[in-house]
């Protein structure tokens, strides 16, 4: 699924610091959406790819912009935003996959695969994400390497 949206609500610092890159919003409790960003990372030389949790400003901002709003704070899934289109969903996990470092640009192939199945699959995950793989109180502290990839 894509959206398109005006990032103009932000500050001009974070507006030049996206300029250019992918944003992928998160779960910042759910482990399984931390063991995401330290995928895309090293898999990432270019650093294309910037984050944000879904529970911090920078990310609020960009959703309330489009309309999305977030039930108890939290939304069943990651956001891919790329130049100025929001992706969700598998959409967003195929997007970000397409830009890793060689064999993962493979799994686009599944984009092929009609969007009613690939998201029943992502959504079945995303119910249970907390329970199959754990969450935290509070949002990652991530290392220094991967809190220079956050705003």
């Amino acid at each position: 699924m894509s959206m398109n949206v005006n990032q103009g609500h932000l500050s001009a610092e974070v507006d030049e610091r996206i300029k250019g890159k992918s944003l992928v919003l998160i779960d910042g409790v759910c482990h399984l959406c931390q063991g995401l960003v330290r995928f895309i990372i090293p898999r990432d030389p270019g650093a294309r790819f910037l984050f944000a949790p879904l529970q911090g400003e920078a990310a609020r901002k960009l959703l309330d912009d489009k309309g999305i709003v977030l039930k108890h704070g939290h939304l069943s899934t990651v956001v891919l935003i790329e130049d100025g289109v929001y992706y969700t969903e598998s959409a967003a996990v195929l997007r970000i996959a397409r830009r890793l470092r060689f064999p993962w640009p493979a799994a686009y192939i599944f984009i092929l695969v009609p969007p009613v199945l690939r998201n029943a699959v992502y959504r079945l995950v995303a119910r249970n994400r907390y329970r199959w793989f754990g969450r935290d109180e509070q949002c990652l502290l991530p290392t220094p390497e991967i809190r220079r990839r956050f705003l």
